[in-house]
């Protein structure tokens, strides 16, 4: 098994593309699994298509489900911060895409994108492991 992880600033982003990080780290790995791991409890990884709009409708949708309010007993941080804690329960701290002769079998439109609402904590970090068949 092959490691890493990214370092990923979310200052100026709410979603993030990883797509082009994570294919050149599984380059030359042959065939196998790449499991990604969102290293926080307030941030997820999803598969989504990116510039189309949709990075501002999740984010949307998210604030739509998680408002950002008292209501939450998680109450540490700025207000609402309790939903940042309830987003990995709907957009899962990992996944796992197959890899086929070192590329990333990924569907049309399909990008690997970090998650992450929580404006308290702009540095993420994400492992990346590649285990080789």
């Amino acid at each position: 098994m092959r490691s890493t992880e990214l370092s990923v600033d979310t200052s100026t982003a709410q979603v993030v593309d990883l797509t082009d990080e994570i294919q050149s780290f599984v380059e030359g790995g042959g065939d196998g699994l790449l499991s990604a791991l969102a290293m926080h409890a307030t941030a997820g990884l999803a598969l989504m298509e990116t510039h189309s709009g949709s990075e501002a409708d999740l984010v949307a949708t998210m604030e739509r489900l998680l408002p950002r309010d008292d209501r939450y007993r998680h109450r540490h941080g700025r207000t609402g911060h309790g939903a940042d804690h309830l987003l990995p329960a709907i957009v899962s701290p990992s996944l796992t895409v197959p890899v086929s002769a070192g590329r990333l079998v990924l569907g049309t439109w399909q990008r690997v994108v970090l998650v992450d609402l929580n404006a308290d904590n702009p540095q993420r970090r994400v492992r990346l492991d590649l285990l080789s068949g």
